[in-house]
């Protein structure tokens, strides 16, 4: 198997292309349900740690994001739910600029991103954890090894013990501590999403992205997974970002969803208000 790098190169990034002609959704959602331009302060919803506003991205001449605006707030996981080509996984890539938007602005903790340079670009990615699909494992480290790197790499002046015991806290976090010095080809595909979690989480983000992270995984993994995206919520006082399909996985981590429909925010709620929608198509995901 293949070793996947973690780290988040800046220059992996598209050419930037004209702005592209907005276009409506095919259809009218639920007018209870039409998102609203937030208004950060007094919406009672606390400070947003992300401000995204008429983002645009296009592909040659596919329009993959078409005007999104967004906000996540402290302390609160967002869902993003939306059919394949919606362009959700697009969108958080722009977040920590593995994609370039071609219009449009994004501010994570009050710095806009497009502005920054590349040590400042690096300095802010500290401060967010990116849980890919695959969990992103080397292969030819051990768990231990795994986890050290990043420690390794960002933490150069921690020492030994702290290392280790850091190390273990983030192995409890997920249950694997007795797994420490297992290769990630001896385990299952959860428990390689859970190594992947606390990998992540070792340099103590403030922002977690989270990249549909219970495809693939049977019914009681993958809610042992929503139920840890939850637990590192609470305990480390993480904002989140996930992107799923999995209706399960959003019913069990979203304080708020947003909908994603051809490239625009379709709607928004709780997934209780959303559930009660009457619109045909916000039905399709939850019946």
């Amino acid at each position: 198997m293949k070793e996947e790098n973690n780290d988040i190169d800046p220059k992996e990034t598209a050419p930037e292309k004209p702005t592209p002609e907005e276009t409506p959704p095919a259809t009218t959602p639920d007018p209870n349900l039409q998102p609203t331009e937030p208004e950060p302060v007094a919406s009672g919803k606390g400070e947003p740690v992300i401000i995204i506003k008429g983002l645009h991205k296009s592909f040659k001449d596919h329009d993959v994001l078409r005007g999104v605006d967004l906000y996540v707030y402290k302390g609160e996981n967002l869902v993003i739910l939306g059919k394949s080509g919606s362009g959700k996984s697009v969108l958080i890539k722009c977040m920590v600029a593995l994609e370039t938007p071609d219009a449009g602005t994004i501010e994570i903790f009050g710095q806009d991103i497009s502005r920054l340079n590349y040590d400042e670009l690096n300095a802010l990615r500290l401060r967010i954890g990116f849980l890919f699909q695959n969990s992103a494992l080397y292969d030819s480290m051990t768990v231990r090894e795994n986890l050290a790197f990043p420690l390794r790499q960002h933490k150069k002046t921690m020492t030994r013990e702290k290392t280790d015991s850091t190390i273990m806290e983030m192995l409890d976090n997920v249950g694997l501590a007795d797994s420490i010095d297992q290769m990630p080809s001896k385990l299952s595909g959860g428990q390689n999403k859970r190594i992947g979690l606390a990998r992540t989480l070792i340099l103590r983000p403030q922002i977690m992205l989270y990249d549909e992270p219970t495809t693939g995984l049977d019914t009681g993994t993958a809610r042992e997974i929503s139920d840890l995206i939850c637990k590192m919520k609470h305990k480390y006082k993480i904002s989140s970002v996930t992107i799923t399909h999995d209706m399960p996985c959003a019913k069990a981590t979203a304080d708020r969803i947003v909908m994603m429909r051809d490239g625009a925010v379709y709607a928004e709620g709780s997934y209780d208000e959303l559930e009660r929608s009457e619109d045909e198509w916000i039905k399709s995901f939850f019946y």
